[in-house]
């Protein structure tokens, strides 16, 4: 579904992703794991058009879209749970859903995407007049998910959907992409937490400073002793 060749970025002089190569198949999920600055959100934003990459192609279900503005990219169906949750704090949350079913490709599903974003977090549903600014990291968390969703995507790349949330709520996080990924939907999930990635992911990377350096099942690299030790203190 999605294939990355030998991709390299920069950041001026200084060299972002070093030859990257990596395949996504239709139906997967696909961990991308590393530690901090190893360069997994400059692959995310490359993908998603934030980033013209110096070398290399993207290619979604056989076409090169590397360097494509990203508003073509999410109309093709390629959707990103950005780090951080990024929702628009002073609007309410359904107004936030609603910027996600601007897409030419999901404005006639809007009523169907958004009945089906409100049954899987009912919370939303009960303060869909709220504003976004005013919910809870975990709360913001899954309205980013939703606002993702009503762009009607066949992929959705998540970068860090953990960081700073409750452990409580990582694991609702997680369980919803694992829901989604049974509905049919690819996932990317982008994550600095190796353990709780490999076990849901069927395929996964290890990203080092740029380069991959691992690759393999899930289970497989969760028992590799180079993975055990470097990121799971074993």
């Amino acid at each position: 579904m999605l294939r990355i060749e030998n991709l390299d970025v920069f950041y001026g002089d200084a060299q972002a992703l070093d030859g990257v190569s990596l395949d996504i198949a239709e139906g997967s999920i696909v961990a991308i794991v590393g530690a901090n600055g190893a360069g997994k959100t400059s692959l995310i934003r490359t993908i998603a058009g934030m980033h013209r990459p110096a070398r290399g192609r993207v290619l979604y279900r056989g076409q090169d879209i590397a360097g494509w503005p990203s508003h073509k990219v999410c109309d093709l169906g390629i959707g990103q749970v950005a780090e951080g949750r990024q929702v628009f704090p002073t609007l309410s949350i359904a107004e936030n859903l609603m910027m996600g079913a601007m897409l030419p490709r999901a404005r006639s599903l809007r009523d169907r995407n958004l009945d089906r974003v409100y049954a899987m977090f009912p919370l939303l549903t009960e303060r869909r007049a709220q504003a976004a600014g005013t919910l809870s990291g975990g709360e913001q968390q899954m309205l980013a998910i939703g606002r993702c969703l009503m762009g009607a995507p066949d992929l959705v790349m998540f970068d860090e959907p953990s960081l700073g949330l409750a452990p409580t709520i990582v694991q609702q996080v997680l369980k919803t992409v694992r829901d989604l990924n049974r509905e049919g939907l690819t996932c990317v999930l982008v994550e600095q937490n190796v353990a709780v990635s490999l076990k849901l992911a069927s395929q996964a990377y290890v990203l080092e400073n740029g380069r991959i350096t691992l690759s393999g099942t899930g289970d497989a690299l969760l028992g590799d002793d180079r993975v055990r030790q470097a990121y799971l203190g074993m």
